[in-house]
């Protein structure tokens, strides 16, 4: 059984106000995007909250961390936005959990047509099925240990430290 935890952000559909600061929409859920996804294992959805990733915090973090300690689930895949998706993963990293634990997101609103939360959201989920022990993100067709992974704001991509 898979344990997925939402959190917001753009492949929930959430986006962001510049004018005045603050998040808005938010108008697909997960178990929608789901639903048009067919995968073979089992999953429960728990939604913990529904941020811009921009404003979560460590205190949000130690959310996740709780739930996921909580879960009896040893495969658990958070949704999460992709600006802060690098520190979450590694505040996670860090605690050395013994699950595998799968951070994924969008580019492109949830809500959009040509969104990618359906392929980054079933790749994330198939990932799960053979990683060993450890926090990733799995995004865009490709997989990062969170220890040595960055987010290119510049190119809107995730890449491989160099080490």
């Amino acid at each position: 059984m898979i344990q997925i935890i939402t959190t917001g952000g753009t492949i929930e559909g959430l986006e962001y106000d510049n004018e005045n600061n603050v998040s808005k929409g938010g108008n697909i859920s997960i178990s929608e995007l789901l639903d048009n996804i067919t995968h073979e294992e089992n999953y429960i959805v728990q939604k913990v909250f529904s941020k811009d990733s921009r404003f979560i915090t460590d205190e949000d973090r130690n959310t996740i961390f709780k739930a996921i300690k909580k879960s009896l689930n040893k495969k658990i895949l958070i949704t999460h936005g992709t600006l802060t998706m690098v520190e979450t993963a590694q505040y996670l990293g860090k605690l050395k959990l013994d699950k595998t634990i799968v951070l994924t997101g969008a580019f492109i609103l949830g809500t959009k047509e040509n969104t990618d939360a359906r392929f980054n959201l079933e790749f994330a989920l198939d990932t799960l099925s053979y990683l060993k022990r450890g926090v990733y993100i799995a995004i865009q067709g490709r997989i990062f240990y969170w220890d040595n992974v960055r987010k290119n704001v510049e190119e809107n991509r995730f890449e491989t430290l160099s080490k």
